[in-house]
């Protein structure tokens, strides 16, 4: 009864995720995410989940019966048959834009994920959640630029433009994992993603320092809505070594595919005409590749490493050019993700201190972003955390995963923006054994 409490107070907390106000200081940069979640889908989001998100997002390999692994949709033959698997999880990052000697503080805090997964039928898991995919948040202004001087006043007059734009887009996915042969499990995650796009740019006029709307400038917006699928394929082949250790191996496949909706680009102008420009199926999802091992000794160490491919270079994106508003390709690159993670149980079966599973990991990301013809920001991350059993018995089925975190996107470029994150994340993993029979004699 305690745990459904507990369980009921998380889900009623999780979708309330606080929200941080953004910091009010605005310099050459600043934001509500990050100024990188401009161009393109957004910034993609950490698909980790609590009992990995400490590991550095690593999972492809990793079989436990005990937990949902979206990582790998294979992993779901491998879920306890008399489990019923409920995972949630937020974080909060505090954080620091800054370029050249000028930089602002940025706060956020998101609702991350909810999976659910249950034992089927034999050898057959399934697994529904929802997660965010990409996002985009940021409000910034470039730097004021002189362009002349009044005339009849002879004060300076300068302009810069305000960017801004939210949005990002979201999954929410069903997936089976099949253990077709003894050492073979192949799995597949079908999931339906929608979510918005919006991005504003307004010129700003100063005269003498002093915002002035005296001059004629044309604001621009583009928008979109998007509605499409996304599919995951995986497989996982487990390889014992030993009486005591075990080796799993993981590969993924997403399928890549152009999203059917249209952008729009309109231009209004200070006296109230307008012109709207349609890019047709400009955006697209790119294909995936992942290949991951993990090495398990006993119940008290798990060490794994993964290798993600993502084929964003084939990606377009709509641009503004001199005949509208178009889909390009050559605006993103390639992304390589290379994440190693482990975690490790002094004793599964001792005190309640023995059980917690102590984590760490770290990962790095190529830039997957071309900014002005120039690569965008690698991505690197270390992480540690835990996973701690709610209740005191001996089982570590249901535990509140707890982490926390660094991230930093460093600039590739001269004048691009450096980004540092330090991240908190909180989860529980609720695991009871609801479809266990019991007998009464």
């Amino acid at each position: 009864m305690k745990n459904l409490k507990l369980l009921a107070l998380l889900l009623l907390l999780a979708p309330c995720s606080l929200l941080l106000a953004p910091c009010s200081l605005h310099a050459q940069v600043a934001g509500t995410l990050s100024s990188y979640s401009r161009f393109g889908l957004g910034l993609p989001h950490d698909q980790s989940q609590g009992f990995n998100k400490s590991m550095g997002g690593v999972g492809l390999g990793f079989r436990i019966g005990n937990r949902v692994n979206v990582a790998n949709p294979a992993s779901y033959s491998a879920i306890d048959s008399l489990s019923l698997i409920l995972d949630v999880g937020m974080s909060g990052s505090f954080g620091r834009m800054s370029q050249g000697a000028k930089s602002v503080g940025i706060n956020n805090a998101t609702f991350d994920y909810v999976h659910a997964g249950m034992h089927i039928a034999k050898n057959l898991g399934l697994a529904l959640g929802y997660m965010p995919y990409t996002s985009i948040g940021y409000d910034f202004s470039s730097p004021d630029q002189s362009i002349s001087s009044d005339v009849n006043t002879t004060l300076p007059i300068t302009s810069s433009n305000s960017y801004n734009g939210s949005g990002g887009l979201n999954v929410a996915y069903a997936g089976l994992g099949w253990r077709a042969f003894k050492n073979i499990s192949i799995g597949a995650n079908i999931g339906f993603v929608w979510g918005k796009y919006y991005h504003l740019m307004m010129p700003l006029f100063k005269e003498g320092g002093i915002s002035s709307a005296s001059y004629n400038s044309t604001l621009k917006s583009y928008t979109a809505t998007l509605r499409t699928f996304k599919i995951d394929l995986g497989a996982q082949y487990p390889v014992r070594l030993t009486r005591q250790d075990w080796l799993n191996l993981g590969f993924t496949v997403g399928i890549g595919h152009k999203i059917a909706q249209d952008a729009t680009l309109v231009h209004y102008t200070t006296v109230g005409d307008s012109t709207s420009f349609t890019a047709s199926s400009p955006f697209d999802l790119p294909t995936t590749f992942g290949f991951g091992a993990a090495w398990q000794h006993k119940n008290t160490l798990l060490v794994g490493a993964d290798v993600h491919y993502e084929r964003w270079g084939k990606c377009r994106m709509p641009i503004e050019t001199a005949n509208g508003y178009e889909p390009m390709e050559g605006l993103y690159r390639d992304m390589t993700r290379i994440a190693l993670g482990s975690q490790w149980t002094p004793n599964p079966y001792g005190k309640f201190w023995e059980r917690i599973q102590y984590r760490a990991g770290i990962n790095y990301s190529t830039p997957y972003l071309k900014i002005n013809e120039q690569d965008g920001p690698m991505e690197f991350k270390l992480s540690m955390g835990a996973g701690i059993p709610i209740i005191n018995k001996i089982n570590n089925r249901s535990v509140v995963n707890v982490g926390v975190g660094w991230l930093r996107r460093s600039a590739s470029a001269t004048g691009m923006i450096k980004e540092d994150y330090f991240v908190i994340s909180l989860g529980m993993t609720f695991n009871e054994r609801w479809f266990m029979r019991y007998k009464i004699e």
